[in-house]
Formats: structure tokens, C-alpha cells, sequence
């Protein structure tokens, strides 16, 4: 019987090319969030692999990616150096790897690089040396109180929250136009607007809301694996969300971008958007590990051990090759890989089935409705409520018969 994860659809359309390029400088932490689905969920690969990317891994993979965007006259692309920790590889080897891509791509192509970090080991020093190579730097946070960060510590159990929000002040104040902005998993067992009002004293130009990895085997705290999103069950993710977004929306959505409401609305409209949280459009991001494997995102190690692997790597394939692998082909079908339900649903090109993680149930794979159903309908239909309000608001008035 074929794994799960590698159950393609039979009619997948043509493969997108990779345009963003996860590369894991430093495999390790240094915090202990007692959470973290990377090293304390069901995967396991992490422990067999370098905690650092040798040069050898960072050369060949300069190369994978520069003979990628190549072969497919990629004009832009993203490139974003991830751990673990990546700080822990230092300022100076990722602006060295960043410009790397760089001469290997060539000038007629932009490489937008952006390092994804606790915010503990950010100085003035490093920030300044991330600027001046154009990496911008995105931060990860429970919320910007202390009271949000206390399941953040280092592996002594000591707070992170001092170094991790002196960091991000750091950031915007001395190089704002390197801040990217921060990256907050949704608690509903905080207050929504109270984080939120506390994540804008950070200053950060644009938030992502997260919805914490979970499936219907291992369900996200607060959610009942038995509830399958029949009408009734409790939404407290899409509850929580939609607070916010009322919040956002009030303000005229002038304080910062949120890039799940933003995402939310072009879909509404009938525009395009990517996200892997909403919409239909095919994932283009693939992961090099320290080791040089070549694996899918890391949210699928959420799911079970081994979920994100692919067999292959950077020395002996190409990124192509990753195209062609099942895995992918399923991440990239878009409604095909879809359940009947979900391809039934008034709903679907907004939720596009949700996140492709948060799908799985033990022994029937990916192809199910997203754990989130329930939470996901109810902040949908609470955005496009707002927005037909406003598209009421601002239509003229016109003269009864």
C-alpha cells in the first residue's frame, strides 16, 4: 500500500517550478519551546543530521538552485536561510551564502533573501551585517508580552522574552527597512486583540498568523479529534482570528499587514493569492537540510516521522527531480488532492482545503478535510461579511421607485 504522503493524484497537472528555496544553515536551536513541532513532534530525521550546513552542502546547493531558476527562466526567487536557529551559523556565513546564490544566479535575476530567527542573537552588529547584504530579517514570537512567551525557553528553562524583544527593537530601530516582520502562532486561550496591540509595539511592517500545526490524529489544543466539521462544533481558532481581523479592519488596516486577512480578501475578490493556508494556487517551496537532502516543507513533520522526506538530495538530484516526486505532484493539484467535500464546498477556492498538514489522519493520508474545517468557515464568511458591508457602505445611494 503507498504512503500517505506520496499518493498523487493520477491526473496532476504540469509541475510548477520551485521559486522559494527553504536552505537549513544550522539544524539545531537554541530554545526549547515546549511546543516546537520540529523537535519535540513525531519527526525524528533531525537527529542524524550535521547541526550546521557543511561549505560543501552551501556550495552545491547555490548551484541546485541557480541551475533551477535557469532552467525555467525564473526572473525572481526567494531564498530563505531557516534552521533551527540559523543565527547560530553566524551573520557573516549566511550573507556569504546569500551572496553566493546571488553570483551563481546571475544579475538578471532578483534573489530575495530573508533569515527566519528566534530574535535572541540579534545585535546591532548582526543586523547590520544582514542589511547590508539585502537579508531581511523575519522574527518568530508567541506575542509581544512576556506573559505570551513563557513555553519560550532556552534548554536551562530560562526566558527568552528579554533577549528575543530587545532583539526586535533593535531591528526596528536601527535597520526597519530589513524587518520583515513577526510570525505569531494563534493561541485562543489568549486575549486577541491584547496580542495583537502588543505585537504592533514591535513596530513590525507585516504579521503572519499561524494556525498551530495539528491533524486529526494529533488535534491542536482546544480541538477534538472526533469532530470531523459538522455544524455546531466549536470554532475558537476562527473566533480568535476573526477578532483580530475586526481589530485590523477598524484601524483602516494602516498599522501593519496581516498577511492571512490580506490573502483572505484578494481571494474573496477573485484575485490572486498564495499562502499555504488558503487558496487552490500549487506550493513552489522546497526545503535543503543541513545534510543536503532535498525534502518538502517542514509543517509536514507535524504528521509523523519521515513525512517530509523525499530520498533525495542536492549531490546526486536535481530539483527537478523533486518536481516529479509524488509528494510534491500531491501539494501541487490543487483541488485534485483534494477531499469530495472540500471539492463540493461554495468555499473552496478561498480555503482551498486548508493547510495541507493540518489534513492528515492516520491511515488515510492527506485527503481529508483540514482539522481546521469548522474554524476556517467561520473566519471566511466573518471577513467576506465585512467586506460586503463596506462594498455596501460605499456604493451610491440610489433613488427608490
Amino acid at each position: 500500500m503507498p504512503h500517505p504522503v506520496r499518493d498523487a493524484p493520477q491526473d496532476a497537472p504540469a509541475p510548477v517550478p520551485f521559486a522559494q528555496f527553504i536552505v537549513k544553515t544550522h539544524g539545531r536551536c537554541n530554545l526549547a519551546c515546549r511546543y516546537c513541532y520540529l523537535y519535540e513532534g513525531p519527526d525524528r530525521t533531525w537527529r542524524s543530521r550535521p547541526a550546521a550546513a557543511a561549505p560543501e552542502v552551501l556550495d552545491r546547493a547555490a548551484s541546485r538552485i541557480a541551475e533551477h531558476a535557469a532552467a525555467h527562466s525564473l526572473r525572481e526567487l526567494s531564498l530563505v536561510l531557516h534552521g533551527g536557529e540559523p543565527l547560530l551559523a553566524g551573520a557573516g556565513r549566511l550573507a556569504a551564502f546569500a551572496g553566493l546564490v546571488r553570483d551563481r544566479t546571475g544579475p538578471d535575476r532578483t534573489v530575495h533573501a530573508t533569515v527566519q530567527t528566534n530574535a535572541t542573537l540579534l545585535t546591532e552588529s548582526r543586523i547590520a551585517t544582514l542589511a547590508r547584504h539585502s537579508i531581511r530579517v523575519g522574527v518568530s514570537l508567541d506575542g509581544g508580552l512576556p506573559a505570551h512567551n513563557t513555553l519560550r525557553t532556552d534548554h536551562a528553562g530560562r526566558p527568552s522574552w528579554p533577549a528575543a524583544a530587545r532583539g526586535a527593537r533593535l531591528l526596528a530601530t536601527h535597520h526597519p527597512e530589513a524587518y520583515a516582520g513577526i510570525l505569531t502562532v494563534v493561541d485562543p486561550r489568549t486575549d486577541p486583540v491584547e496580542m495583537y496591540e502588543s505585537l504592533l509595539t514591535l513596530r513590525p511592517p507585516a504579521v503572519d498568523l499561524l494556525l498551530p500545526h495539528g491533524n486529526w490524529t494529533s488535534p491542536p489544543p482546544g480541538l477534538p479529534a472526533a469532530n470531523s466539521g459538522e455544524p455546531g462544533r466549536p470554532t475558537p481558532y476562527g473566533d480568535w482570528l476573526s477578532t483580530v481581523f475586526d481589530r485590523w479592519w477598524r484601524a483602516g488596516h494602516r498599522e501593519t499587514r496581516i498577511r492571512l486577512f490580506e490573502e483572505c480578501l484578494a481571494l474573496l475578490l477573485g484575485l490572486p493569492a498564495a499562502t499555504e493556508s488558503l487558496g487552490l494556487d500549487p506550493v513552489n517551496a522546497i526545503v535543503v537540510e543541513t545534510d543536503g537532502a532535498i525534502e518538502q516543507v517542514d509543517s509536514l513533520k507535524s504528521a509523523y516521522d519521515t513525512a517530509a522526506a523525499t530520498g533525495l538530495d542536492i549531490f546526486h538530484h536535481t530539483f527537478d527531480d523533486a518536481l516529479r516526486h509524488p509528494g510534491v505532484a500531491a501539494r501541487q493539484a490543487g483541488a485534485g488532492a483534494l477531499a469530495a467535500g472540500c471539492r463540493a464546498c461554495p468555499l473552496l477556492t478561498v480555503c482551498g482545503g486548508g493547510h495541507y498538514a493540518h489534513r492528515y489522519r492516520a491511515g488515510h493520508g492527506f485527503t481529508n478535510a483540514s482539522v481546521y474545517c469548522a474554524d476556517l468557515d467561520r473566519l471566511i464568511r466573518h471577513v467576506a461579511a465585512r467586506l460586503g458591508e463596506a462594498a455596501t457602505a460605499a456604493a451610491p445611494a440610489r433613488e427608490l421607485p
